[in-house]
């Protein structure tokens, strides 16, 4: 019935979707099995794409050839940039998206893209022969051979689904468990946990009164994910905010002793930067209100997802407890909030290309791998299918490091150390953040991209475009000069000193009062030839003169720690030679393998003079 494929997606979330199209594209026969073909790129939680350092990860998916930017951007409500009254590293964009049309818009790239079939149905083993991946088996007892495997089963591993006291088998609301696969993979000698996440009740806007609540449009002028032609949208929804009050929380508090979470009834470790409502009230018990974003659904649904309100308490304190927010007093609930608990797998056992070290040619990618959100499963999916396509045909592995993406960061941290909660990528995690900004992620990304067949020579040429025109202003603004005589009066008026010679424009770009925008109305000469420069250039030339010295630095120090990736280890290296290491340390680097000692440095529980030990030892 099937022939062998060269790689087989389990699973159709934001993971498996982004594994299965780089795995095509790049050259692969890929079949994405999936136990419901009507729920291909469901948004299980909030209907929104980025966001502070997950809209960087969007746009760096983009840039190396994936699909989650192209299909945020064709399903957009709203556009925001957030953080922009901060530095240019902070700066991160955020979509609020149509929950269906984005779903619809992922089902039919799939569809569109060669190399790419499709299965419904539940996977409930692997086929392993000498520790090597060979294929899959259905719940029918269909056995589908291929070369590579990508496991991306989201939270329907043994998921249970918590509402107050009821509690029952699913993998998202009305959907069924997966089984099978985490009993296979112990007995293959892996190590599993459990971990916990949470959705609000969805509600009917026709019932709410957004009058009394606080409009939160989208940006004057919205931008978008994609480096590609996709348009910005040419109108926008808006979201609201409205705030929870004491009488909120004593209602939610009368749910406590049937709260699943508080009874001990989940056992799984929930993220800690999305805490549910009653673990807000109990951890903050100080404060008098907490925040609630109101976010449509969609363009043609009345559907609210009442963002801020996650919870498993019973559904009639959720019910009682929702019509005491302002704006909410006859709201009607469409469905209650609940909790899940699922299998996960720490990703210290894989290695930094998602490979397990266990199983050759087995991949992990998403919530199997303990992180929370769309878009560090759909980097992660994406690195995977890479990577599954690569090893099979040969060819040298795909990594990013810390310095050149968050995906980098993110993987980095997860394989070498590990997370007891749903990991979340957050802007501080990274060490080089003015270099791994949103706006530069198509200049670091996707000649990398391009070169391992994923990313397409019209994306590759306008990248070599963009760069030589952004040498070309910043050559030309070098080259051209300010006279007092001709700037000095607008300056003042900016509130910035008066020259007192004259100076090369560029120079003038390092004052925090001025930007492309007030250079242009400075001279004649100088918005002459801006005007031959599109935004994005101008803007991405302001930015390396602006910030020059600060990227220097973080290039410098870049290079520095990368010395350290250029020293290998051996795959099969016997660490218990080494009698100097700490006892942890070698515990730890025999369970990660680190593959370079720039890794084995990241490693928690790894000293710097560990580090120091195995470096002397290896150069002996």
């Amino acid at each position: 019935m099937f022939a062998e494929y060269d790689v087989i997606v389990v699973g159709a979330g934001h993971a498996g979707c982004e594994a299965a199209a780089a795995a095509a594209n790049m050259g692969s026969r890929v079949l994405l099995i999936t136990m419901n073909m009507g729920t291909i790129a469901q948004m299980s939680c909030n209907p929104a794409m980025g966001g502070v350092a997950k809209g960087q990860i969007v746009r760096e998916i983009d840039a190396l050839g994936g699909y989650s930017g192209i299909i945020s951007d064709k399903s957009m409500i709203q556009f925001r940039m957030l953080n922009l009254s901060k530095g240019p590293a902070m700066w991160s964009p955020r979509t609020q998206n149509d929950r269906m049309l984005f779903a619809e818009q992922w089902r039919l790239a799939l569809e569109k893209t060669s190399g790419v079939d499709f299965w419904q149905e539940m996977v409930s083993g692997l086929l392993i022969e000498k520790n090597r991946v060979v294929g899959v088996k259905t719940s029918l007892g269909i056995e589908i051979r291929s070369k590579a495997v990508v496991l991306t089963n989201g939270t329907f591993l043994n998921g249970k689904i918590h509402i107050g006291e009821k509690n029952f088998g699913g993998g998202r609301a009305a959907e069924r468990a997966a089984t099978g696969i985490t009993e296979q993979l112990i007995e293959l000698g892996f190590e599993s946990g459990r971990m916990k996440t949470g959705t609000p009740p969805r509600v009917d806007g026709r019932s709410l009164n957004f009058a009394v609540m606080e409009e939160q449009p989208g940006d004057e002028n919205p931008g978008k994910f994609s480096f590609t032609n996709t348009e910005p949208p040419k109108k926008q929804v808006s979201c609201w905010i409205t705030y929870t009050n004491e009488k909120v929380h004593k209602k939610l508090e009368q749910g406590f002793e049937q709260s699943p979470m508080f009874q001990g009834r989940i056992k799984g470790l929930g993220p800690r930067y999305c805490p549910s409502i009653e673990d807000k009230i109990n951890r903050f018990a100080e404060r008098e209100r907490h925040q609630i974003f109101v976010e449509p659904e969609g363009w043609n649904t009345v559907e609210i997802y009442v963002n801020g309100f996650s919870t498993s308490l019973p559904e009639n304190i959720q019910y009682e407890a929702l019509r005491l927010i302002p704006g909410f007093e006859n709201a009607k609930m469409f469905r209650p909030g609940y909790a899940i608990e699922y299998d996960f797998f720490p990703p210290t056992q894989l290695k930094t290309t998602l490979e397990t070290q266990l199983i050759d040619n087995l991949y992990f990618a998403g919530q199997i791998n303990g992180t929370t959100g769309y878009e560090e499963a759909a980097s992660q999916g994406l690195m995977a299918g890479i990577n599954a396509h690569l090893k099979i045909n040969n060819k040298e592995p795909f990594v990013l490091k810390r310095s050149e993406a968050y995906i980098g960061v993110l993987i980095d941290d997860l394989v070498n150390k590990g997370t007891q909660e749903p990991y979340r990528m957050f802007t501080s995690r990274a060490e080089y953040r003015i270099l791994l900004r949103q706006d530069n992620a198509d200049l670091r990304l996707t000649e990398k991209g391009y070169k391992i067949g994923l990313a397409s020579e019209a994306r590759f040429e306008k990248v070599l475009t963009k760069k030589n025109d952004m040498l070309r202003l910043e050559k030309e603004l070098t080259l051209m000069r300010a006279e007092p005589e001709a700037v000095n009066a607008t300056l003042e008026a900016l509130g910035t000193s008066a020259l007192g010679e004259k100076v090369a424009v560029t120079t003038l770009l390092k004052r925090p009062q001025i930007g492309m925008k007030q250079l242009g109305q400075l001279d004649n000469r100088i918005k002459k030839a801006l005007d031959l420069f599109d935004h994005e250039i101008q803007q991405q030339v302001e930015i390396n003169l602006k910030y020059e010295s600060y990227i220097e630095r973080e290039q410098k120090l870049a290079e520095k720690i990368e010395s350290l990736e250029n020293y290998k280890i051996i795959p099969d290296f016997d660490y218990d030679r080494v009698k100097a290491l700490s006892s942890e340390a070698r515990e730890k680097l025999k369970r990660i393998r680190p593959e370079t000692i720039g890794q084995m440095s990241r490693i928690s529980g790894v000293s710097p003079a560990d580090v120091s030990i195995l470096t002397v030892y290896l150069g002996k």
